[in-house]
């Protein structure tokens, strides 16, 4: 597998994660046979340190260190809120203009974290095609921005407010990833990691890296009539 690279110096590198390429190798997806770790390793034949986290099903921006002090740098600017991160979704419905989502989420233990996202709608849709009890199906194109990192904040905060991701499982819509499946052969999740900015820490500039849609993201917003 040949990834998309889209920023690199000797201290940095970020690339497009493709929909349904796991990070790192993890005990609950056993079906994985690829990982963007390896993968791009094997691309630079170099070791590679993830930075942080995107979840398998979410497309975008994922950085990685090139060594160990770096890693450790850029760990603690996202400890810390430091790194600017924005996502763009397909979701269920009209969403409201712009909305703060401040919902506390539950840990693996069961104590609950501080979580808040910020959201914009850029576009709305409406399709003459009955679904259920309605004669109409509402999209909305929103762009995301994350405040605080959680685990799944950003389904787990769209499906809070009624509003759930496109193809997300769990937290989805049954209903409309059926819809989805059935009617376009579409199961991909409708959530994007666009763009993320940080402070440099060795060369003491802004870097703003941002990854185009990728080919399932925008046959879905085609036929949505979203783009």
């Amino acid at each position: 597998m040949s990834l998309e690279i889209l920023y690199k110096d000797e201290y940095l590198i970020a690339i497009n994660k493709p929909h349904g390429l796991l990070v790192h190798r993890s005990a609950i997806a056993k079906d994985a046979t690829e990982f963007a770790v390896q993968s791009l390793r094997d691309q630079l034949n170099q070791k590679v340190y993830p930075t942080h986290r995107l979840d398998r099903k979410t497309s975008g921006v994922l950085l990685f260190a090139l060594n160990e002090e770096i890693n450790r740098e850029m760990h603690d600017q996202f400890s810390k809120r430091l790194i600017h991160k924005k996502y763009k979704a397909i979701v269920r419905g009209y969403t409201e203009d712009e909305e703060t989502i401040d919902y506390p989420l539950k840990k693996e233990n069961g104590t609950l974290q501080e979580a808040v996202t910020k959201y914009r709608t850029i576009k709305r849709t409406e399709l003459n095609i009955p679904l259920g009890r309605h004669e109409t199906i509402r999209y909305s194109l929103v762009e995301v921005t994350p405040i605080t990192g959680r685990m799944h904040q950003i389904r787990k905060h769209f499906a809070h407010i009624l509003h759930p991701i496109i193809g997300d499982r769990p937290y989805g819509c049954n209903k409309q990833n059926r819809f989805f499946k059935g009617r376009w052969n579409m199961d991909t999740m409708m959530l994007h990691a666009d763009s993320l900015s940080f402070f440099h820490p060795v060369k003491n500039c802004q870097v703003s890296i941002s990854a185009g849609i990728q080919a399932e993201f925008q046959a879905v917003l085609t036929k949505l009539d979203l783009d």
